[in-house]
Order: C-alpha cells, then sequence, then structure tokens
C-alpha cells in the first residue's frame, strides 16, 4: 500500500473513529434510565401530518428496465454528455500535436445514439465481467462476447473512452464551485438528483439504512471500516 492511500485510510479511520466517540456519549446519554408507570403509559408523539400524494409522478407506457433507465438519463442528459464530449474532443486535438500515427487522429464527432450505445456497453461490462477489457472484443471461443462486438468496436469505444466529459472544465471555479470533490461529474450528479425527487413521491413512512458499495481505488469519500469484513468502500444511503 502507497503512502498516498495509507494516509488516505488514515484519515477515514479517524473519522470513523470521532464519529464512534459521539455515539458512546449518546449511548452514555441513553442509559440513564428512569421508572415507567405501566398503568397510565405517556401517550405516543403525535404523527407528522402527510399531505403528499405517493407513488409515480412521471406518465410510463410501460414498467421495462430501459424505459424507467431513460426517465433518469433523458435526452437532456445524454445530449449533454455528447456535446461536453465533443468540446473536450476539440479542446485536445487544438492543444496537442498529434503524431501521424496517434489513434486520436482517427476520432470522429459523436451523437446522442452513439453515447446511449457506449453507455449500455458499460452497463453491460459490469454484467458479465472480465479482468481485462480488451478481452470483450477478443478473437478467442473462449473469451469472446460477441453481442458487445456487435454493438461497437473496440477502436471506437476506446475513443471514445478517452475524450468521455460530463463537464465543462474552463467553467469551474475551484473557490465557489458547490461540490468540489464531485466537480467532474456535477452537472450530471445535480440533473439526476432533481430527476430523482421530481419523479417519485414516498410513502410517509419511510426506511433508511446504510449500505457499502465496494470500492479500493483512489477516492476522497473512500471510507474505510476495519471492523467489518468489507473494509473498503463508498457509504450509501438507501431506502
Amino acid at each position: 500500500m502507497d503512502s498516498e492511500e495509507y494516509s488516505e485510510s488514515d484519515s477515514s479511520y479517524e473519522d470513523i473513529s470521532d464519529e464512534s466517540d459521539s455515539d458512546e456519549d449518546i449511548l452514555d446519554a441513553a442509559r440513564n434510565w428512569c421508572r415507567i408507570d405501566q398503568e397510565t403509559p405517556a401517550p405516543p408523539p403525535p404523527r407528522f401530518p402527510f399531505s403528499g400524494n405517493p407513488g409515480l409522478n412521471t406518465r410510463m407506457d410501460s414498467s421495462s428496465p430501459i424505459e424507467v433507465f431513460c426517465i433518469f438519463f433523458d435526452d437532456d442528459i445524454v445530449g449533454y454528455i455528447t456535446s461536453e464530449t465533443k468540446r473536450y474532443a476539440e479542446d485536445f486535438i487544438e492543444k496537442n500535436d498529434l503524431t501521424p500515427s496517434s489513434r486520436v487522429q482517427e476520432w470522429k464527432d459523436v451523437d446522442s445514439s452513439e453515447i446511449r450505445v457506449f453507455g449500455g456497453n458499460i452497463i453491460l461490462q459490469g454484467i458479465v465481467q472480465k479482468p481485462l477489457r480488451k478481452w470483450y472484443w477478443s478473437q478467442k471461443i473462449l473469451l469472446s462476447t460477441p453481442h458487445l462486438k456487435q454493438l461497437m468496436s473496440k477502436k471506437r469505444f476506446s475513443i471514445i473512452m478517452k475524450f468521455l466529459h460530463l463537464t465543462n472544465n474552463e467553467t469551474i471555479d475551484l473557490k465557489t464551485h458547490p461540490q468540489l470533490g464531485l466537480r467532474k461529474i456535477y452537472e450530471i450528479y445535480d440533473a439526476i438528483n432533481k430527476k430523482l425527487k421530481s419523479s417519485y413521491t414516498p410513502e410517509r413512512d419511510v426506511s433508511v439504512d446504510e449500505a457499502l458499495s465496494l470500492y479500493k481505488g483512489r477516492l476522497g469519500y473512500k471510507q474505510y471500516l476495519p471492523k467489518k469484513r468489507a473494509r473498503f468502500g463508498i457509504k450509501l444511503y438507501q431506502l
């Protein structure tokens, strides 16, 4: 483990230790028992008024997974990803002296439909997992994934992956940005959050639980939980 990852883990561990200390204080206060009169128990706290209309707030012709997915990744979001990817590729080509053999010489502009195919390719690679990405385009029978090869060639996938961009670097202000750690994906993150809020209204009673998405890479908000079986990951909150 290199020093950078070690220091990051230490930092996360210290944060968790601080949280644990505060939890201990709360538990100490909770242990101050008092006698309860079982004959005349205290009334339960009043429930807050709920005026919402739970359920979907968007119209769906069917409940297919692709239609649900397109609620959040709609034409506006896909179009934004397309335009930023094209912008980044154009800036890169303009600012760099490319050799004749550079693969960037083969760059062609993408459109929204191709970005959707690229995104579907990424999702499928998460379902059909292989140690090396190049194996998805392997000609060997034991390694071949014919459907992915039919969607997009290896060269085209690689060059789109190189230039895939979700924000405009020139508009990022490091001093005033609301979420500096998420600046590379903030516009998409914010748009999907708004979609989540507007597309569905939950019931009155909601249970919130923690979950850990396993991850060992370099990430500022990666958690280190030494007492858990899965120690490294991203902490999520789910309903």
